[in-house]
């Protein structure tokens, strides 16, 4: 039962950072611009909040204050990740480059700016930024009484302030994206740019929100994702960043549909890491490095899933096009 428990816990816990870096693709995607930065802003945004969270513990206001420490690593996570992103929005927008192009740069630029930014502060060779242990919720700080078994494992045994916000963030987003004159315009700049411009939409300032609001989302996941690892940030993300697009496009660019692909594919990255507890699982016995092997398994699934599903997308049909207001 604790085993079937830590899966649970463990799979919402790899679940948030999917979920919330997948909708903020969604909305630049929405607003037109795609954005494959998405890996590079993860980076960003976990690299200045995990420094934040260093920088706390050592004066000693984290130990005080854990969870308002946690939520100035949280804003600063996704402040960071949104400036990164002003660069894809300039380029894609006002310069009209190539998304794809682009935002590949920002991939490569962002892992080797994380570990000269690392070793500028921590020395030279020092990449591993270590995150304070009093960043998990435990028992003891809401003044619980301490207990064991099942339920621990399920509720406290992974439990971050991330999970709380994480709902919030998606909430607001299927909110904002359905429910607002806001949503209803960036999803038009996505559709149509031409018939929004044509009733007053100024698209290129949707097209900068969309993408500085994925940018937001992306820097928070990068840290969601740090804390669930849990062996520090080491200027990088494992890949999450593409793995969230993967999510996206087969959660078809809508809000409860990336929910559920983000439980679905951190199903498979938990699987992976519980493989040699689970009873049913082929045991491989001839193979020196099997975890590698069920390391590969969400990868795969993911690249499967695509495969099948990739033909019924519906992409926003302007996304990637560089909008010319003088092209109508």
């Amino acid at each position: 039962m604790n085993t079937l428990a830590n899966i649970i816990a463990l799979t919402i816990v790899f679940a948030v950072p999917l979920m919330l870096v997948a909708l903020g693709g969604m909305y630049s995607e929405h607003s037109g611009v795609i954005n494959i930065a998405l890996e590079g802003i993860m980076i960003i945004g976990a690299l200045f909040s995990c420094f934040a969270l260093s920088a706390l513990d050592k004066s000693g206001f984290g130990k005080v204050h854990p969870q308002l420490s946690m939520l100035l690593a949280i804003i600063i996570a996704g402040v960071s990740g949104c400036v990164f992103s002003l660069l894809l929005a300039f380029a894609a927008i006002n310069l009209r480059a190539d998304q794809t192009i682009g935002g590949t740069a920002l991939n490569i630029f962002a892992p080797a700016f994380a570990v000269v930014f690392t070793w500028a502060v921590q020395g030279q060779g020092l990449t591993t930024i270590q995150i304070p242990t009093w960043v998990r919720i435990t028992q003891e700080s809401l003044g619980l009484k301490p207990f064991t078994g099942f339920w621990n494992n399920l509720i406290f045994k992974y439990f971050y302030i991330t999970t709380p916000i994480a709902v919030v963030l998606f909430i607001a987003a299927w909110l904002l994206m359905y429910k607002t004159k806001f949503g209803l315009r960036l999803r038009a700049c996505g559709e149509h740019p031409q018939a929004a411009d044509s009733v007053g939409i100024n698209v290129y300032k949707m097209r900068y929100a969309g993408v500085m609001i994925s940018g937001f989302l992306g820097g928070i996941g990068g840290l969601a994702y740090t804390i669930a690892v849990g062996s520090g940030f080491n200027s990088q993300v494992g890949g999450y960043g593409f793995l969230a697009l993967a999510v996206m496009i087969f959660g078809n660019w809508k809000p409860f549909n990336i929910l559920g692909a983000a439980v679905f594919f951190a199903l498979f990255k938990t699987i992976a890491a519980y493989n040699s507890s689970i009873p049913f699982l082929p045991k491989f016995e001839g193979l020196t490095d099997k975890a590698s092997l069920y390391q590969m398994l969400p990868y795969i699934v993911t690249m499967i899933v695509l495969i099948f599903t990739s033909k019924n997308s519906q992409a926003p049909k302007a996304e990637g096009i560089p909008y010319d207001k003088g092209s109508r």
